[in-house]
């Protein structure tokens, strides 16, 4: 098994490093500063590793314009909003508002950084600092946009939610070509909220496999089980929707509050501690209830010089001779007077010289 390790800013990830756990702030601010920042507080007081944000503007991300192409589909979770450029309009995250959020999570030593939509978010974002980058699922085929962020030479975790495997392989490897080594692609799935049944959570670990990378998962579907399902699977970083209880936003409908967020680390900690190591030592926690074993005892009394044929048996508790010694011993004798309910042990049992 390959063990590769990657530094997200000061924290190894890999095989035998915690899950390194993301939130994302998305839109779940609401539009509002005061939230965006309440929201960082909340997710390092939850326990995450990162809090991650959006960097575009409607402009960047698409056209203000009313054609057909441009409408929000009529099953769209987000239909209400009528088109992509009046979602993105409510949904972005103001980029004035970018270095006091990276202030905020600097002094609470949480880890901040982004996922660029289009080559100018990459150079504001270099101005800030970022540590890593995220390349969302939609832009893995915006090969330009790789390109410029691999040139950075910094960490990059890759989403693949709309991606089949031939357009994966090109944004590694058009990584990889433009300087970027540390690579972590996520498993990922573009219904919100998605259905168990489309995960396929398995094929996180082929991604390791077949393109030497780390894997994790970006997690939409609702509740915890994936996120923990991924930990047990090996997952290196997990990422999930974050947002405050009671707040209604563009994403908070497959978003998880502090509670629940603060219960999923602490499950995905707890099911690390249980993975552990391959270990065939008895812990000193099951070594208490060696009474709950079997092992040789008398049921009669023998006298010294007797033989102690038909004498002994395997009952519980377990402070005698192991059960492998019954017919090995089936023709010693008793070196000492013996009684009910006495030990079968080496120093009362003897071979039968004669």
């Amino acid at each position: 098994v390959m063990s590769i390790e990657i530094a997200l800013n000061k924290t190894k990830v890999g095989a035998n490093h915690p899950v390194y756990i993301i939130a994302e702030l998305s839109g779940n601010h609401g539009g509002d500063y005061n939230k965006a920042i309440e929201i960082i507080n909340k997710a390092k007081e939850a326990g995450a590793n990162a809090i991650k944000l959006q960097t575009y503007t409607a402009d960047t991300i698409t056209l203000k314009t009313k054609k057909e192409d441009f409408l929000l589909p009529k099953d769209s979770p987000w239909e209400e909003s009528k088109t992509l450029y009046q979602l993105y309009s409510e949904a972005f995250t103001p980029w004035e508002w970018h270095e006091g959020l990276f202030k905020e999570a600097k002094k609470l030593n949480l880890d901040i950084f982004s996922s660029p939509f289009d080559e100018t978010a990459v150079d504001f974002l270099e101005n800030l600092n970022t540590p890593f980058y995220k390349i969302a699922s939609p832009e893995i085929f915006d090969v330009g946009l790789i390109r410029k962020v691999a040139k950075t030479k910094k960490p990059v975790i890759l989403s693949t939610g709309m991606a089949n495997k031939d357009d994966i392989e090109l944004a590694i490897t058009t990584l990889r070509h433009n300087g970027c080594d540390d690579i972590i692609v996520l498993k990922c799935n573009t219904a919100y909220p998605a259905p168990f049944s489309d995960l396929n959570l398995k094929t996180m670990r082929d991604y390791e496999l077949s393109f030497n990378v780390l894997g994790g998962v970006s997690d939409h579907t609702l509740g915890i089980e994936v996120p923990m399902a991924a930990t047990a699977l090996g997952a290196s970083v997990i990422e999930k929707h974050f947002v405050l209880s009671g707040d209604e936003t563009v994403d908070s409908f497959f978003s998880l509050n502090e509670t629940s967020f603060k219960d999923m680390i602490t499950k995905i900690r707890n099911i690390e501690l249980a993975i552990g190591k391959v270990d065939y030592e008895v812990s000193n926690e099951s070594k208490k209830n060696s009474w709950a074993r079997r092992s040789l005892y008398f049921y009669k009394n023998v006298k010294q010089g007797e033989k102690i044929k038909n004498t002994y048996k395997s009952v519980r508790p377990g402070y005698g001779l192991h059960p492998k010694y019954y017919e090995q011993i089936v023709n010693y004798i008793a070196s000492k007077d013996i009684e009910i309910g006495d030990r079968v042990d080496w120093e009362s049992i003897q071979k039968d010289e004669n």
